[in-house]
């Protein structure tokens, strides 16, 4: 009988451990993806630039003009100097852009810059042959040479392919500064100054983890611009030659040796992104 039991005992064990040998096994957890986020160009940002300007204007014909009497003596003729301007720009900006669809797609934004300018104080100078009649000075129409500062606020348009963007950009400029002259001149000259720039430029998002993100921003970016500006709508003036010394209004004026004040820029800069990533 004892056998029996044990023999029945260990029959049992066999068929369960087989019973359970045939039950399906537990499936394991699917791994768990973190998905990677596409980069997109929304957010503000601001940056710093440095780059060279140069004269892009337009240079009148003829550089000798006779002075009419009785403004000054019989014979007498003003020679104009005309040199070029080049020199450093630099300074910052600030902007915003929308990007419609993440990864690549068409960016919108604004951007607002203030530069300093370096084309230094010796152009345009007037050379007065002859005497003038008393009372009058010469005024020294030094056009781009008496701009310290200009700044833009501009609108872009342009389209991203992943972190690189490709933009236009164009709207309003201003300008202004002052001229050291040995004449007095007339103050016109260094009024506050209005008109537009347009250009375009290439951008580069780089990594955020980036040796130059020392703010700790979304993205670094780089990037290479050239911009027109026109500011001709604030130098009516510089065709001014004699002017009143009491009530320094013009008195006689001349297109001859005038420049308008237009000068290109070529700029590399450097913008942190907040914002989206």
């Amino acid at each position: 009988m004892t056998k029996l039991l044990a023999s029945l005992a260990a029959f049992t064990a066999l068929t369960a451990a087989a019973s359970a040998a045939d039950l399906p096994r537990r499936a394991a957890p699917p791994p768990v993806f973190t998905p990677v986020p596409v980069f997109t160009w929304t957010g503000a940002y601001f940056g710093i630039n440095a780059g060279y300007a140069f004269d892009a204007s337009d240079r009148k014909t003829g550089n000798v003009f006779a002075v009419p009497f009785p403004y000054a003596a019989p014979g007498t003729v003003a020679s104009f100097r005309n040199r070029s301007q080049d020199g450093f720009s630099g300074g910052g900006q600030i902007g915003y852009n929308y990007q419609f669809t993440p990864g690549s797609g068409v960016v919108i934004g604004f951007e607002a810059d203030a530069q300093y300018l370096d084309f230094g104080r010796d152009r345009n100078n007037a050379f007065i042959s002859g005497a003038v009649a008393p009372g009058l000075i010469v005024n020294d129409p030094r056009g781009l040479s008496s701009l310290d500062y200009f700044g833009t606020v501009r609108g872009r348009l342009g389209y991203a392919f992943d972190r690189t963007l490709v933009y236009g950009t164009g709207g309003f400029a201003y300008g202004s500064g002052s001229a050291e002259r040995s004449f007095g001149g007339f103050r016109g000259n260094d009024s506050f100054r209005t008109g537009w720039a347009a250009g375009g430029g290439i951008e580069y998002a780089l990594p955020t983890d980036s040796f130059l993100n020392f703010f700790r921003s979304s993205a670094v970016t780089l990037k290479v611009e050239g911009l027109y500006v026109n500011l001709d709508r604030g130098t009516r003036n510089q065709g001014v030659l004699l002017v009143d010394a009491a009530s320094l209004t013009p008195v006689v004026t001349t297109g001859v040796g005038r420049r308008s004040d237009e000068f290109a820029v070529v700029r590399a800069g450097l913008n942190y992104k907040f914002g989206s990533y």
